[in-house]
C-alpha cells in the first residue's frame, strides 16, 4: 500500500513561486509538502534569470574593458576565457542553490518529496509512491521552453534557455532565432563576449515595448555587432557540417550559416501532466483558469507563477505567492491586482516600464494625457559617465495622475522605481517633482521629467503678467 501524508498545504514546483508559498506557509506553522520533479530552484536558478544575468554581467565587464579608452583609460582589447564565464556562471548558481535546497527547506519543516506529482482524485496528489491529501493545494509547476514549428528543426541540434547555459564553448556564430527579451539579451551578451550573433525575429524585436524605446536598444545592438533582421519569415533550418544553416524567406530565400542555434521564442505553462481533469481544474495551453484570488475551478486549488497564465517573471510568482499564502492559510481574500507591475529588459543599455506605456495610454485615454519626457544626455552624472544614451518617458493625465513610465537607459532597472512606488500608492506628479534628489546622480531624471510637467504654466505669459503685477507690491 502507498504510504498517505495528511497536510495543511501541498505545493506542487519548487520554482520562485513554489519555494516562496512553502516557506512562508512552513514558517508560519502550516504543515507543508512540497513536490519537485526536476531541479530545486527551478527556471529562475537553473535556467533563467540566475545564469543570464551571470553571463551577461561578464559581457558588461568585456564591454566595459573595450570602452575604456574613451575615458584616455588604455587596458588594450578584452581577452575572453569563455571557459571562465562559464565557471563564473555555475558558480553564482551554485552560491545561491543552497537557499533553494531540499536540506534547507527540510530544516524549515517541510516534508520534500522529490518526483512528479499528478492528482488522483480532487483533494488527492501521487508523487514517488506516496499519496498525499491536504487541506489545500497550490500548482506552481513554472514553464517551459516553447518549440516552434519550424520545418527541420527536429534534426538539428539547438540550444534553448534550459541548455545554453550547460554549454562551455564560446560560438563562433550564434543565431539566435526570437527576438523577445532573453533572445535580444543573449544575442547582445554573446556577441560582447567574442561571438557573432544573428537576430531573427518575424515581427520587429521586443514587440510589446514602446517603439522609440526599442529603437534606442536596436541601435545598440548593431553598434555592438549584432546583425538584426526583422520582419523576415523563417522558412526551413538544416543541419550541416560544423553547425547549422538558417533559411529565411522574404522576396527570394536567404541562407545563413552559423555554428550554434538558439531558439529564444517565448515559453508555455507545464499543466498538461498534472492529472488536472481528476481535480476538476480547468485549464488550456495558456495556464490553470483562475479567479482574482487564483483559486482555480476547484477551491481548494490554487495555481501561482507561470502556471496562472499571466505575465511570466519571478517577480509575479513572488508577488502571487503573497496572495496565495494569504487565501490558502487564513482564508483573506486577497485578490490578484498588481497596482503597478513593473519588468526589465537587460540590453546594454536596459529597458525598463512600469504601468502604461504612451500607446496604451493614449489608446485608453485618448487626449486626456501628457507625455513627460527627460533625456538621459541632459543629465549631468549620465555626462560625467559617458553614459547619454536613452531617456524617460511618462505618461501622466493632465491633472498629473502618473499612469506610466518608460525607460532606457543606463541601470534603468534601478532608476524605474520611484514610479513603481509612485504609481501603486497613487502619488501625484507633485510628489517626485518635488524630491529633492542627490547631485550628481542619474536618479534626477526622475525629478526632470516630473518637473517638466509644470513647465507650461509656469513660463507662460500668464505667470509673466502675475510677476509684472506683483512689482507693484515692492
Amino acid at each position: 500500500m502507498s504510504e498517505t501524508i495528511n497536510c495543511d498545504l501541498c505545493v506542487i514546483g519548487a520554482g520562485s513561486a513554489g519555494l516562496s508559498v512553502a516557506a512562508g506557509a512552513a514558517q508560519m506553522g502550516a504543515s507543508t509538502v512540497l513536490i519537485e520533479a526536476n531541479r530545486m530552484g527551478g527556471d529562475c536558478l537553473n535556467s533563467g534569470c540566475v545564469p543570464s544575468k551571470s553571463l551577461l554581467a561578464a559581457a558588461k565587464a568585456a564591454k566595459n574593458c573595450g570602452d575604456a579608452t574613451r575615458f584616455g583609460v588604455d587596458g588594450g582589447a578584452p581577452r575572453v576565457d569563455f571557459a571562465a564565464v562559464h565557471a563564473y556562471v555555475r558558480g553564482v548558481i551554485a552560491s545561491i542553490a543552497p537557499h533553494d535546497s531540499v536540506e534547507r527547506f527540510t530544516d524549515l519543516g517541510c516534508t520534500v518529496i522529490k518526483g512528479r506529482a499528478r492528482f488522483i482524485d480532487d483533494r488527492t496528489v501521487e508523487a514517488d509512491g506516496k499519496l498525499i491529501r491536504a487541506r489545500r493545494f497550490v500548482i506552481a509547476t513554472g514553464s517551459r521552453v516553447a518549440i516552434p514549428d519550424i520545418p527541420g528543426l527536429d534534426d538539428v541540434p539547438f540550444l534553448t534557455s534550459d541548455t545554453i547555459f550547460d554549454n562551455a564553448v564560446l560560438p563562433e556564430h550564434l543565431i539566435v532565432v526570437g527576438g523577445g527579451p532573453m533572445g535580444c539579451e543573449l544575442a547582445q551578451g554573446y556577441r560582447r563576449l567574442g561571438a557573432k550573433t544573428t537576430l531573427v525575429e518575424m515581427a520587429r524585436i521586443l514587440p510589446r515595448e514602446d517603439k522609440d524605446a526599442v529603437d534606442v536598444v536596436r541601435q545598440s545592438l548593431l553598434a555592438d555587432g549584432v546583425a538584426i533582421l526583422e520582419g523576415v519569415r523563417l522558412s526551413r533550418v538544416e543541419k550541416e557540417r560544423g553547425g547549422v544553416a538558417v533559411f529565411l524567406q522574404d522576396r527570394e530565400e536567404t541562407r545563413i550559416a552559423g555554428s550554434h542555434l538558439l531558439v529564444a521564442t517565448g515559453r508555455r505553462p507545464n499543466v498538461e501532466t498534472l492529472g488536472l481533469e481528476a481535480a476538476g481544474v480547468r485549464y488550456c495551453a495558456k495556464g490553470v483558469d483562475n479567479d482574482a484570488r487564483l483559486r482555480t475551478t476547484n477551491k481548494r486549488i490554487y495555481v501561482a507563477g507561470d502556471a496562472a497564465g499571466g505575465p511570466q517573471f519571478t517577480h509575479m510568482a513572488s508577488y502571487h505567492a503573497g496572495i496565495v499564502l494569504r487565501n490558502a492559510l487564513f482564508r483573506w481574500p486577497a485578490r490578484n491586482r498588481p497596482a503597478a507591475f513593473p519588468r526589465v529588459i537587460y540590453t546594454g543599455p536596459e529597458l525598463a516600464q512600469v504601468g502604461l506605456s504612451e500607446s496604451e495610454g493614449r489608446e485608453r485615454y485618448g487626449d486626456a494625457v501628457r507625455i513627460l519626457r527627460a533625456d538621459f544626455k541632459d543629465n549631468d552624472r549620465a555626462q560625467t559617465e559617458g553614459l547619454t544614451r536613452g531617456f524617460l518617458k511618462v505618461v501622466a493625465t493632465k491633472r498629473g495622475h502618473i499612469l506610466g513610465a518608460t525607460m532606457v537607459g543606463h541601470d534603468a532597472g534601478e532608476l524605474i522605481m520611484p514610479w513603481a512606488l509612485a504609481i501603486s500608492q497613487r502619488l501625484e506628479i507633485s510628489a517626485l517633482a518635488n524630491l529633492i534628489t542627490p547631485y550628481p546622480t542619474l536618479s534626477e531624471i526622475s525629478k526632470r521629467a516630473a518637473g517638466s510637467y509644470y513647465t507650461p504654466a509656469l513660463f507662460s505669459p500668464r505667470t509673466r503678467r502675475l510677476v509684472r503685477f506683483l512689482r507693484i507690491f515692492g
